[in-house]
């Protein structure tokens, strides 16, 4: 029955017992349009993470680069776009989340066609350096307007925004191998197109915002790291985003494919990730909680990049062990978000920007420190180094364990 339901007392004279059906949780898939607007730039945006990936051999070898300078691309444009995650937040609270969004998504399309257009790797390592600016204004800000206005509540929205980076993540590779097939140019004109529809959907479509009331200061991104759980989850972080990028950017020199083979890998990966950062990271969390989830994840993901430590020369066991990862980075990347904004006692965009600022600093270096690691050393130290550097997340994780505990009970 629909409406609530009164049934006859057991015994004369006792009140009528009134029984209200319990009401299915909204869909974070119902969403107004101005919140599909954004998600939608979300998966455009996203898309930059992994697109170079599937042109990375052909990069190098086109352009007469080494590895460890084609994997500058992801160094210029995670480090800038970790230190520029400091001051989104001072921009967007004297901008407006609209306005903020939008010059990010122009500086998106502009750095993206210039890298495109442009003839040299130090041209394309500088362009997306712009990129990362403009990607920190749109991914700290994206974020802050999903959770402010999607329904179905505060982990709805996470699930939605997680949704979005694993679509963008998973496509983003295959139309770098698609594109890449004809040229590297390709992918960078391709995600500025894409990107300038992004831009004309969320300026249509998102209501204009107000600045918020009280401007947030340069400082407070940093100072939140006084605080000893945000300090802790952010740094493992680091450490995870150490591996997983040791994986990403250099990974693709091992496997000898063609950039359409390399894309449709990159996008089997990106599948895993959508799905286990949708479906399996709750169902994970609901049986073992955040906590225990996380630690067993981190321990699975250092043993992988420890496979390809091991096995660097077989590009079959490599493509393998990359396509696996997909399950462990979506279970991480949506229980990590949740617990960070959840935990930090700082307003949620100042934990998104500071955990960004951090997480994308060893996201950066990390495939550049693989390059070269690998011209001074051997193919396997980067990653058995990677795994070291998960495990001690997963180590460093334990000393706040009441806080993820905290955490599960606040979503």
């Amino acid at each position: 029955m629909n409406g609530p339901e009164t049934t006859s007392p057991e015994a004369p004279g006792a009140p009528a017992t009134v029984r209200t059906p319990h009401r299915r949780p909204e869909s974070p898939f119902r969403q107004p349009k101005a919140v599909w607007a954004v998600a939608f730039a979300c998966v455009i945006s996203f898309m930059g993470i992994g697109l170079v990936d599937p042109i990375l051999p052909a990069l190098s070898s086109q352009l007469d680069a080494t590895p460890s300078q084609v994997t500058l691309l992801f160094t210029s444009y995670l480090v800038v776009t970790a230190v520029a995650m400091l001051v989104t937040g001072w921009v967007s609270s004297r901008l407006g989340a609209k306005r903020t969004l939008v010059v990010g998504l122009v500086l998106i399309v502009v750095f993206s066609a210039l890298a495109g257009a442009t003839g040299s790797i130090d041209g394309i390592i500088g362009f997306r350096a712009g990129w990362g600016l403009g990607n920190a204004l749109f991914i700290a800000t994206s974020l802050a307007v999903i959770v402010g206005s999607a329904s179905g509540g505060f982990a709805g929205a996470i699930v939605l925004y997680e949704t979005a980076l694993g679509v963008g993540i998973a496509t983003g590779p295959l139309l770098g191998g698609l594109l890449g097939h004809f040229s590297w140019r390709g992918p960078f004109f391709g995600v500025a197109a894409l990107m300038t529809v992004a831009l004309l959907a969320t300026a249509v479509l998102l209501p204009r915002t107000k600045a918020p009331e009280r401007p947030e200061s340069l400082s407070e991104p940093l100072a939140a790291l006084r605080h000893r759980a945000l300090a802790t989850t952010s740094v493992t972080g680091l450490l995870y985003n150490w591996g997983f990028f040791t994986m990403l950017g250099y990974a693709p020199f091992l496997m000898n494919f063609s950039a359409i083979e390399l894309g449709w890998v990159f996008f089997a990966w990106g599948l895993l990730v959508a799905v286990f950062a949708v479906f399996g990271a709750p169902v994970l969390r609901g049986r073992f909680g955040t906590p225990r989830t996380l630690y067993g994840n981190l321990l699975f993901m250092a043993a992988d990049l420890a496979v390809i430590g091991a096995f660097p020369g077989e590009p079959w066991v490599v493509t393998g062990a990359v396509i696996a990862a997909g399950a462990f980075i979506g279970v991480n990347n949506t229980l990590v978000t949740t617990a960070v904004m959840s935990i930090a006692p700082v307003p949620r965009p100042v934990a998104s920007a500071t955990y960004g600022f951090v997480r994308f600093i060893g996201g950066g270096l990390a495939p550049f420190a693989a390059g070269k690691l690998v011209e001074h050393y051997n193919a396997h130290v980067p990653f058995v180094l990677g795994a070291v550097a998960v495990a001690a997340g997963a180590g460093l994780l334990t000393t706040v364990h009441r806080a993820l505990d905290e955490a599960d009970r606040a979503v």
